[in-house]
């Protein structure tokens, strides 16, 4: 996995071992969602609702490792399946301060290219670099779920 941090915005990569249509459907689906995203030491998913189309809007709800509840959600901008998700995206531990989220997947390799950039963060360096630190152990949940079935229950509890 690669990171590059450009001044206002979060680039990440991971190379996962599953069609693009696959990790889509971990993207977007509200009985996915909930199952890989998160670890019991750090915060997880509880619930993820969406109408993936333009103009959508999703919402995802959790809690952290002490029980304090989190929701973040946003709007579709573009959604092309399987290749393509772009939305926007408003944490409440940030006063849901809109940044916007791409999801490039290129398939390659009998697998998927994940790219994702993770944009608009003006000068909240704090909160970028927070971000960016959270994308890393997302993507790498995403792809312990994509490629092997793990989920937050059954996964391993180093994270």
């Amino acid at each position: 996995m690669t990171e590059t941090a450009i001044s206002d915005s979060i680039e990440l990569e991971i190379f996962i071992a599953a069609p693009a249509d696959r990790i889509f459907q971990a993207l977007t689906d509200p009985a996915k969602v909930p199952l890989w995203w998160g670890a019991p030491a750090q915060y997880r998913v509880t619930s993820w609702t969406g109408e993936i189309r333009p103009g959508g809007q999703w919402r995802s709800e959790g809690a952290g490792a002490d029980g304090t509840a989190f929701h973040v959600g946003g709007e579709y901008l573009e959604v092309a399946p399987p290749h393509l998700l772009i939305h926007t995206w408003k944490p409440s531990w940030d006063g849901e301060r809109p940044t916007l989220v791409r999801f490039d997947l290129l398939s390659q390799n009998g697998g998927t290219l994940v790219k994702v950039c993770h944009s608009a963060f003006a000068d909240a360096n704090a909160a970028r670099e927070s971000h960016a630190q959270g994308w890393l152990r997302v993507l790498g949940w995403m792809q312990a779920f994509v490629e092997r079935n793990e989920t937050i229950d059954n996964r391993e509890k180093a994270q």
